[in-house]
């Protein structure tokens, strides 16, 4: 009797180090090669529809310093940390982007993105909250970077840089 239920724990040992092995393997490479993420909203139109893409997301570029101009990316929210947004990044440290603050195009400013920031927009700017908006973004907010849609089916594919 004493042997069974050794054999039975040892089973269930197995199972629960199957299952830890398994969530450490999921942490891993959601958090840090890559994931998928739902994207919806007016901000990305044309590029991404406003009722939702599923998108891939690679976790190493940003970390390796290999994201620039024209990159989709995502976003930890300056304004609000447990949202992340999708924009692409239009401007690196040391350039200067011109924008209109409003849709009219009737105020137009110039700004200098600093050191270990990026200026990110989307691409319908008349319905994103980006840049224009809460200013340069920290490069430590950068997620993760955009590169293939999967769905809607008829949309599957790369997603290529501005």
């Amino acid at each position: 009797m004493a042997g069974q239920w050794r054999s039975v724990a040892k089973d269930a040992v197995d199972r629960l180090l199957v299952i830890a092995k398994f969530g450490c393997f999921l942490h891993v490479t959601t958090n840090y090669l890559c994931s998928s993420t739902l994207v919806h909203g007016p901000s990305m139109l044309p590029t991404l529809n406003l009722t939702g893409d599923v998108v891939i997301a690679e976790h190493v570029s940003h970390r390796l310093g290999k994201v620039s101009r024209g990159d989709l990316v995502l976003v930890r929210s300056p304004e609000n940390p447990r949202k992340i947004v999708t924009k692409r990044i239009v401007g690196m440290e040391g350039d200067r982007v011109s924008f209109f603050l409003d849709s009219h195009g009737d105020r137009y400013r110039t700004a200098v993105v600093p050191k270990g920031h990026v200026w990110i927009q989307g691409d319908n700017v008349y319905a994103s909250n980006d840049s224009r908006h809460f200013g340069p973004v920290p490069y430590g907010l950068i997620q993760g970077k955009v590169f293939f849609r999967v769905w809607p089916p008829d949309s599957f594919g790369p997603l290529g840089r501005d």
